[in-house]
């Protein structure tokens, strides 16, 4: 399924160079529109393509250190994970795995920078998408540019969640601006963002197709429902969480897939577990420019060998993570998550016991067949999993277990929902009260970076991180960074730390 995709990823790669300066408060903040010809349908899907190359963090060819500074922030930050690699690399994020961070920290300023490149890539999709429809005549073309539209607003909606969980309050840019009036904008409240989440998603649902036949990994409907569901989940807004689960539920296209292990698998991308994945791949080339991410690549096994099965060994996991897993006797879970040194992989991958960490990202693993771009390709095969059917099922499950109705499509109750997951990890079944529920969560989806924003959602971060540094009242978000205030004055200080 991949390879449908190649064609998809390799036309980002082209038009990234394109978009990567749009809206960019940093730099430039023109629109690019030399050579590009809105008359001719062939060209429709590129700008979307572009949006779609934005999300994959970093390639692997340069920047490798932008999927570092994500996982640090999204990740590292939680009590599932640590920093790892080596004890004296990366001391920045050392900072921020144990709240000692300050706005001047790099790793904030990256991923800020970033998700709005991600907004300004999609911006221009959008913009650009109206062009078309000015400049065509034929009525599937017209149509097809409309389902292309919906694409890029999932795409900045996602950007736009990621901002508003990390952050708090940031400005909401809508389209294409000069540089002076980027460095004049103000941020919004919370609120105002997520209303202008909503309204994307909700134009999404309203363009795209139920699928891309043929074209597996494209963000379709219930990708668009998928990530207004879980919007709403920390929104807190239970009955649009349940509503929007529902209809994927109902819709009876997603399922469990039997081996949790095979989730994670190169084979397992885009299955019917899957609601929306960012793509990776070295499109069977052994060298030269792929459209690959690094995300996998900076979290695999350190001082491993051969070289094609080693990483930078960051993000691993917890001895925290490794006892709560081991104490519910979450064996099959356990299997796929922990990554242990010393030991032999099902396929046949040895992880040294002279590797830095003992224990690295499970989910990440990617066998050494697949790594062929020679020395420290690890990981490039291996897609990023973003929201899948089993989060649906627990976003439901804790929906209802807040007083949304039963949904009206499938008819399925929260103890349906939650004991399906267990199920799948050869668990017993338990009733959905609010902490199995949570506790599921944690189980589940250990290290595909929901944790953090859990405690902070659930009001339990100050009692679970706070060992750890955590600090109520302060850590809830991250601070604007403050290069950022330096370029834009209107810039709020963000409460509780010094500029």
């Amino acid at each position: 399924m991949k390879k449908i995709y190649a064609y998809i990823l390799l036309a980002a790669t082209l038009m990234l160079s394109a978009c990567s300066g749009f809206l960019d408060i940093r730099k430039e903040a023109t629109v690019p529109t030399s050579g590009m010809d809105y008359s001719n349908s062939q060209n429709i899907f590129q700008p979307v393509s572009a949006a779609y190359a934005a999300m994959r963090w970093s390639s692997f060819q340069s920047n490798e250190g932008i999927s570092l500074s994500y996982l640090t922030l999204n990740e590292i930050i939680s009590d599932d994970a640590e920093k790892g690699s080596e004890s004296a690399d990366g001391p920045d994020i050392k900072e921020i795995d144990e709240f000692r961070f300050t706005p001047t920290n790099p790793h904030i300023n990256t991923v800020w920078i970033k998700f709005f490149d991600i907004v300004s890539a999609a911006n221009y999709a959008i913009e650009a998408m109206d062009r078309f429809t000015s400049s065509l005549q034929n009525e599937d073309d017209l149509a097809y540019a409309a389902k292309c539209k919906g694409e890029a607003f999932v795409i900045r909606a996602y950007a736009y969640f990621n901002l508003v969980r990390l952050f708090g309050t940031v400005p909401v840019i809508k389209g294409t601006m000069s540089s002076e009036e980027l460095a004049a904008m103000k941020v919004s409240s919370v609120e105002e963002i997520y209303k202008f989440i909503y309204q994307d998603l909700d134009a999404a649902i309203a363009a795209l197709p139920e699928k891309w036949d043929g074209y597996d990994g494209r963000y379709d409907v219930y990708t668009a429902r998928a990530l207004k569901a879980k919007v709403a989940l920390y929104n807190k807004d239970w009955n649009e969480a349940a509503a929007q689960a529902d209809e994927i539920i109902a819709c009876e296209r997603f399922s469990l897939l039997p081996d949790f292990r095979q989730v994670f698998a190169v084979e397992g991308e885009n299955s019917s577990e899957s609601l929306m994945e960012i793509q990776s791949t070295c499109l069977g080339q052994t060298a030269g420019a792929v459209p690959a991410t690094s995300y996998s690549y900076v979290q695999g096994p350190r001082q491993n060998q051969p070289s094609n099965m080693q990483g930078w060994g960051f993000n691993v996991p917890s001895s925290s993570l490794v006892k709560f897993l081991k104490d519910r006797g979450d064996e099959i879970r356990y299997a796929t998550t922990i990554l242990e040194r010393g030991t032999v992989t099902p396929e046949g991958d040895a992880i040294l016991d002279k590797c830095a960490n003992p224990y690295y990202n499970g989910k990440v693993y990617t066998p050494s067949r697949y790594n062929i771009m020679g020395n420290n390709s690890y990981g490039l095969e291996h897609n990023v999993r973003v929201i899948r059917y089993a989060d649906i099922l627990l976003i439901y499950a804790e929906a209802l277990g807040n007083s949304a109705p039963v949904g009206a499509k499938s008819g399925k109750s929260a103890d349906d929902a939650l004991n399906e997951v267990r199920t799948r990890a050869g668990l017993g079944t338990v009733s959905a009260t609010l902490d199995n529920i949570y506790e599921e969560r944690r189980a589940e989806l250990a290290m595909e970076e929901n944790r953090f924003f859990d405690l902070v959602r659930w009001g339990k971060a100050a009692e679970v991180l706070g060992p750890l540094g955590f600090k109520a009242g302060k850590n809830e978000v991250f601070p604007i960074p403050s290069s950022q205030r330096q370029l834009n004055p209107n810039l709020p200080a963000t409460t509780g730390y010094t500029y």
